[in-house]
């Protein structure tokens, strides 16, 4: 995206390029912005405090997500510096839990476009509409049909929030450059009553398209933004399990692509899982987990616990034997009717069984594991009859936002007396319980996802393997320290995420270059080549 010698108000207005009150004396004859702005220049530094001192007047995260919006319109490199000198207290704003809310309210407070719309009503012309984008070259999309928002369920064209936001992740943990980036939301309707009545809904207002019609829009999307960038690097984002299984089988051989609430999610979770078992001085293999919820996350997650299960040593059946999956229907088991074909794997020859508690008592796992989207499910008996089984329970309570949370920090430290191994999917503040304070760190995909996209990026990969997602899980879990693991936390500080980003995408590119996945000649050295292409706002 070029400056196209931008000046004066056309430059402060630019956004993307705009440097605020930070023009220097010099720039500002060049550019002719004298008298424009205030007759003293700021530094990036300043800046930075004077926002985040506005920022904190604010009393709920959505008001102040809303000024974060406002602020990226306006200058795009302090939002992003921002964001990164104080990943911990913004992200939260920026993507979950606060996204969730923006994104339920996004038709009413649409004030910035950005990335693009597309309709199924384009048919036939998505090749047209990609040619609008401001970006001439983009490395990276986040797609999504707004069909599975978070735990929030069919938005439409209001889960643009997602691929928005995501993508800001991508930019501060991984240094993936924001102008060359795309959000992009594939409006097919919405099957959601109060939005098709709703007047200021800006979707087409009509049911879900699906069948061949949606895959027919769904295969010229792809062959556009191949033939336009065909080192583009696409991820899913919050599809429907009716679709997302079936896309990410379709084309994850055919593009460099892949799905977050799939393979991104189970890669950060094996990587509590390795943390967890560490803890315990045992193996992922010793490991018996349950889960409630069996979608897209859950299956994808366990998907990847039988490949570490397998890198072990352990044979694919007995691994598969270890995990259960327990759904709005129960115990996922072999005699059920019309089982999902997802499903199927992890289907055991067991009688039904309807209650999650007695699934417990009957199982005796090891690990119970939430991503149901049913919040309060891991109750104080279910908390404590882990206990009683396990002298460390391992717990994770994945589901977000907040409100969706299978349970607390504090209801998991409180009911297993300080002994559970417990890992949260919305952040939740420190706990001090019998004098011991617990530190839970957030299972959040952005520890893993945005160094799989700067590495996938990088050595421009044709294809995204299950092998990268196992690497990526490694890779985190490894930088856990011991102090980390005395104080309960099973992933490392986010204030570590570029560190942990730039190891990822290392990783993923020599496991690229040693498959032959990669289409770059090795650099001297992958960690200085990473370093070097990162991103780093700054003016």
């Amino acid at each position: 995206m070029a400056n196209q010698n931008l000046t004066g108000t056309a430059l402060l207005q630019n956004g993307v390029f705009s440097k605020g009150t930070a023009y220097t004396e010099e720039e500002r004859s060049a550019l002719k912005l004298k008298g424009l702005l205030p007759p003293v220049p700021a530094t990036l530094d300043m800046q930075v405090e004077a926002m985040m001192e506005q920022l904190r007047t604010f009393d709920t995260p959505f008001q102040k997500a809303l000024f974060l919006d406002g602020l990226r319109a306006a200058n795009e490199t302090l939002y992003f510096r921002l964001v990164l000198d104080h990943v911990e207290e913004v992200q939260p704003l920026v993507y979950t839990p606060t996204v969730g809310e923006f994104c339920q309210k996004f038709s009413h407070l649409f004030r910035f476009p950005r990335g693009l719309f597309i309709s199924i009503e384009d048919k036939g012309h998505i090749a047209e509409i990609l040619d609008n984008a401001p970006q001439e070259e983009v490395d990276m999309i986040v797609v999504t049909d707004g069909q599975r928002i978070l735990g929030l369920g069919d938005l439409g064209v209001n889960g643009m929030g997602i691929p928005v936001g995501k993508l800001a992740l991508y930019t501060a943990c991984a240094g993936v450059d924001p102008r060359r980036t795309l959000p992009v939301t594939l409006d097919v309707g919405t099957n959601t009553e109060r939005y098709l009545n709703d007047p200021l809904y800006l979707g087409h207002r009509h049911p879900r398209v699906t069948g061949q019609a949606y895959d027919d829009f769904i295969e010229e999307f792809f062959q556009a933004v191949h033939k336009k960038w065909p080192k583009c690097v696409v991820q899913f984002e919050d599809f429907g399990n009716n679709h997302a299984f079936d896309l990410l089988a379709r084309y994850r051989t055919r593009y460099s692509c892949y799905n977050d609430d799939i393979q991104g999610t189970a890669s950060i979770v094996v990587s509590g899982f390795y943390s967890a078992v560490r803890a315990k001085k045992s193996k992922l293999s010793d490991e018996k987990i349950l889960f409630l919820g069996a979608g897209e996350a859950a299956t994808g997650v366990a998907n990847l616990i039988a490949d570490a299960m397998v890198e072990e040593g352990t044979d694919r059946d007995a691994a598969l034997g270890k995990l259960y999956l327990f759904d709005s229907h129960g115990l996922v088991t072999k005699g059920r009717e019309g089982l999902a074909v997802h499903k199927v794997p992890f289907a055991k020859d067991l009688e039904p069984c309807t209650s999650f508690e007695e699934c417990i008592r009957r199982l005796r796992p090891t690990a119970i594991v939430g991503l149901s989207a049913q919040g309060g499910a891991f109750t104080e008996s279910v908390v404590k009859t882990m206990t009683e089984i396990n002298e460390r329970p391992i717990i994770f309570a994945l589901s977000n936002p907040t409100s969706k949370a299978e349970c607390t920090a504090e209801q998991a430290y409180t009911w297993s007396d300080g002994k559970a191994l417990f890992s949260c999917g919305s952040p939740f503040a420190p706990v001090t319980y019998k004098g011991k304070t617990y530190v839970p760190r957030q299972g959040n995909n952005s520890y893993v996802f945005p160094g799989i996209g700067l590495g996938a990026i990088l050595s421009q990969c044709k294809e995204i393997t299950q092998e990268v997602f196992l690497s990526a899980a490694h890779t985190c879990a490894n930088m856990v320290t011991e102090e980390d693991l005395a104080q309960g936390s099973l992933y490392p500080s986010l204030t570590r995420v570029r560190e942990i980003s730039r190891e990822v995408a290392a990783n993923i590119i020599e496991l690229a270059l040693r498959t032959g996945q990669a289409q770059i000649e090795r650099p001297a050295d992958i960690r200085q080549y990473v370093t070097d292409h990162m991103y780093n706002p700054g003016y």
